[in-house]
Parts: C-alpha cells; structure tokens; sequence
C-alpha cells in the first residue's frame, strides 16, 4: 500500500519492521503486514496518515526485496 503523511507536521512512524520518517505530504510504501502493525493503524484511525492505493506489483517487488 502506498501511504502519506497527511498531517502538516513531519511525522515518525516506529513499526516493528521499520521507522517511517516523513515529511508532510511524503509518501511511502508498506507491506500488507505493517499495514496490520497497530502503530499503523492508530495512525490511520487518527487520518494523520491516509492510504493512496495499492502497491502496484512491481512496487510490491522491489519492496519485499528490500527487507
């Protein structure tokens, strides 16, 4: 899933797998799994971070190959 900050601040994220550092407006990529992270999902119930879409499966890919 392709996720943005949608605060006006910077925003950290501390998932189990990863810290997401962004900015306001950035977007990252998340695995189906850290979209389950309850860190996440707090933010997500707070909307200061809001899910674009799906990873695409070349964005999916390179992602997993990542971590």
């Amino acid at each position: 899933m392709l996720i943005k900050n949608v605060a006006e601040r910077p925003l950290t994220i501390r998932l189990d797998t990863r810290t997401l550092e962004l900015g306001a407006g950035e977007e990252a990529l998340v695995t189906a799994e850290e979209v389950r992270d309850p860190v996440l999902r707090d933010n997500l119930q707070l909307r200061t971070v809001a899910i674009v879409r799906p990873a695409t499966e070349e964005e999916g890919e390179s992602l997993a190959a990542q971590g």
